[in-house]
């Protein structure tokens, strides 16, 4: 028999989630990608939509005025559904390119799966990547000791995250029916709202993942001092998603949790 009061299943995103630390994958390839279609975007332009479904994703950035001016000035009109159409298959290549080369897994991770599975919790995940982008991912992340029960891509469903398909998809697939004994574990305010928009708990990460965007190893060379700025920065960031929890990465992911639980052991829901 099910007990109410503990957590059945935490679904996480990948990228910035559970494996590479700042989410770096995703934004080589899409600055690489408008480059090479002379149309240069800035970090922060890539950052913006970030936990889009990537389709969804390049249009989003085509939509942004500069950017939008930026393509009309080179190509002398606006862009059209038929460019969205074939500058994603053209980033295809590019992330299938960039992602094993930021595949480790975030510090933390695996203590924290190993906790999720002594609670007698499930893991889930899903992703803005495609099934075709993955593949090389799971297999590494496998390779690291990493292996969700269930992995659901953006291919895999006809609505993208804000829409929480994605994750009600995963808990048919875990077999776990009641919504407010699920986490969803994200680095990106789409992908909280995916949680919301789910009815579930939802639990932000400020630091692994989109909002700092640095990788583990320039996180590690700030200075106390820098690392403040840009953690206050992240938070109040994250804080805009209406996440019930907001902490730094999936290492901080068991406290939580332990909250969670004693919530439901209260009564509480979402």
């Amino acid at each position: 028999m099910v007990n109410v009061n503990k957590i059945q299943a935490v679904v996480f995103d990948w990228a910035g989630t559970t494996v590479d630390f700042g989410s770096r994958a995703p934004i080589l390839a899409f600055m690489a990608l408008f480059k090479d279609n002379n149309v240069e975007i800035s970090i922060e332009e890539a950052r913006e939509p970030m936990g889009l479904e990537k389709r969804d994703h390049i249009a989003a950035v085509l939509a942004m005025p500069r950017v939008a001016e930026a393509w009309l000035q080179v190509y002398g009109a606006k862009a059209t559904e038929q460019d969205i159409d074939r500058l994603y298959q053209d980033f295809i290549p590019y992330q299938l390119k960039t992602i094993p080369n930021c595949a480790e897994l975030i510090p933390g991770a695996l203590a924290t799966f190993e906790n999720i599975k002594n609670r007698g919790a499930k893991i889930g995940s899903n992703t803005g990547y495609a099934k075709m982008m993955i593949g090389e991912l799971v297999q590494l992340a496998a390779q690291q000791g990493y292996n969700p029960d269930c992995i659901i891509t953006a291919s895999d469903v006809k609505h993208g995250r804000p829409n929480p398909e994605m994750l009600w998809k995963n808990l048919t697939e875990l077999d776990v029916s009641n919504i407010k004994n699920v986490v969803k574990v994200d680095d990106t305010i789409v992908g909280i709202h995916e949680g919301l928009n789910a009815g579930c708990w939802t639990v932000g990460l400020a630091i692994s993942g989109n909002e700092v965007g640095l990788s583990y190893a320039e996180w590690q060379d700030l200075t106390e001092k820098e690392r403040e700025i840009l953690r206050e920065k992240a938070y109040i960031k994250m804080r805009t998603s209406n996440a019930h929890y907001v902490i730094d990465s999936i290492a901080d992911l068991p406290a939580v949790l332990d909250d969670i639980e004693q919530r439901l052991a209260n009564g509480e829901k979402p």
